[in-house]
């Protein structure tokens, strides 16, 4: 049920397909002051509101991309951290091997919530891609087709 929610929650604050670009100006100060707080070496993030409640700093560290979310409170949400395909957990490259057979893996990130971590990793084969939501142990806990053309939540 955590997970479920969890779901919930990062759909509806990340990768939104219409995100609102937003200059920090416009970023509410507890929204600043908590990110300055969770990632204290980051000197800039371009930012953007997600929906009415979610707001997004996209950012690198250590030359990997990632992306925070907070509430307008400043509560965070949820961080996702671009990893290589080779940085998969072997459980969830497993479960890639035989449930998603001869599909590429596109992307790959490690998503950290207040309920725990799991991958998400976007997977190709021919016209068809999935977005797919795998636990630590490579257990799929959601599965999404993109349809060609559309644009990317």
């Amino acid at each position: 049920m955590k997970f479920t929610m969890l779901f919930f929650v990062l759909a509806l604050s990340s990768g939104y397909a219409q995100a609102q670009k937003l200059k920090e100006s416009e970023v509410p100060a507890a929204v600043k002051s908590a990110f300055a707080k969770r990632f204290p070496a980051v000197k800039q993030a371009t930012w953007s509101k997600e929906n009415a409640t979610a707001f997004e700093a996209e950012f690198a560290v250590n030359h990997l991309e990632q992306s925070a979310n907070f509430d307008a409170a400043g509560t965070w949400l949820a961080t996702e951290t671009e990893i290589k395909k080779g940085d998969l957990p072997s459980a969830v490259q497993a479960t890639l091997s035989k449930e998603f057979a001869g599909y590429k893996i596109e992307e790959a990130e490690k998503a950290e919530t207040s309920t725990g971590v799991f991958y998400e990793v976007e997977v190709e084969k021919g016209k068809t891609t999935y977005e797919i939501q795998i636990s630590p142990e490579g257990k799929v806990l959601s599965k999404k087709e993109e349809k060609e053309g559309a644009e990317k939540d």
